[in-house]
């Protein structure tokens, strides 16, 4: 596989610093990547909610025999950032489906 920077350090090698300055170009370059990124972090985000409610919907569906490793991760995640919560995992799971986070 061929490395990005790698890639993108040639091809300015190639691209004159007089174009690049005059019409704005890099900055159009760095303001579309910044842009693609955000928005792959958005919709990743939103992805992995929607597999976390998925997940939480089987799990109390089937009272707490279903789990899966989204809905895993997120309880793993809610006890270790609230040690206090004496919360079953099928009550947080309903708090996760019912959006009460």
């Amino acid at each position: 596989m061929h490395n990005p920077r790698v890639l993108l350090a040639v091809a300015l090698a190639f691209v004159s610093a007089a174009t690049m300055a005059d019409d704005g170009w890099v900055r159009r370059i760095l303001s579309s990547g910044a842009t693609t990124a955000s928005t792959y972090l958005t919709s990743r985000d939103d992805k992995q909610v929607a597999a976390i409610r998925e997940e939480a919907s089987g799990f109390v569906a089937s009272n707490g025999e279903i789990r899966g490793p989204f809905l895993e991760a997120k309880l793993q995640q809610l006890r270790s950032e609230h040690p206090e919560l004496q919360a079953s995992d099928l009550e947080l799971a309903t708090t996760i489906l019912v959006g009460e986070q």
